[in-house]
């Protein structure tokens, strides 16, 4: 069986700047929640944040405005449509902590928070076939994970919009706003695939290390690195 795939190819043309790292973790399982450990490293990085951005304008910090760029650059205009990262840098600002998912998922948040990059994960084991970054297609599929209770969370995405996608389905629209609720990390997930993804700003390699590092000590996971930009459009993904 050859080895599935991870794309930037239908979206370089349009942002040569994009560069994603793609982290594949197997994790044997654990404690539901971040350890005493884990939780006074990530209050660090928050305070560390707050310290580093204390009084300057989100649009002024260069992580955030890359992605600000970006998001016009496929014709997202309303405030309402920010990036995970920015929206993570916005949070710790004002001084909430990161929110507590999943050990995992914390990690690689807090990792986000510390490399102002966005940062995001799906279950393997839930996602179909290769992977890509590409533009919205007719019929593609999504299911909003943070649809309010009572509305519907079936929201395909627009046409002309970035979405990461499998075979199946939409996994996150609009580059990295909002994720489908269909391959979400939870308690039963082992195998686990995150990107973390920059856009003329920061070292998806410094990031990744990071995150690879800090799972294999706290979470006792196995991680495999691959990164994909102009020239290097396509990767395994194990």
């Amino acid at each position: 069986m050859s080895a599935r795939k991870l794309s930037i190819a239908g979206v370089i043309d349009r942002f040569p700047d994009f560069r994603v790292a793609v982290v594949t973790v197997d994790w044997p399982g654990g404690p539901a929640t971040r350890s005493d450990a884990a939780a006074q490293e990530i209050a660090a990085r928050e305070a560390a944040c707050r310290a580093r951005w204390a009084g300057v304008e989100l649009s002024a910090i260069p992580g955030v405005a890359a992605w600000r760029t970006a998001y016009r650059g496929f014709g997202v205009k309303k405030t309402s449509y920010r990036s995970s990262v920015e929206r993570l840098v916005k949070r710790v600002i004002a001084g909430e902590g990161l929110p507590v998912i999943h050990p995992l998922v914390d990690l690689y948040n807090a990792v986000s928070l510390t490399h102002v990059l966005c940062v995001g994960a799906d279950d393997l084991d839930r996602v179909a076939g290769d992977l890509a970054f590409r533009f919205a297609l007719p019929g593609d599929s999504f299911v909003d994970m943070a649809a309010a209770e009572g509305d519907d969370p079936n929201d395909p995405p627009k046409q002309g919009e970035v979405v990461y996608a499998c075979d199946g389905h939409v996994l996150c629209r609009r580059w990295n706003w909002r994720q489908d609720a269909r391959s979400v990390v939870g308690p039963a997930s082992r195998r686990v695939i995150v990107t973390l993804q920059s856009h003329g700003e920061g070292s998806v390699e410094a990031a990744a290390e990071d995150l690879v590092g800090w799972a294999e000590r706290e979470l006792r996971a196995t991680c495999r690195v691959a990164a994909a930009e102009r020239g290097r459009e396509t990767v395994a993904i194990g």
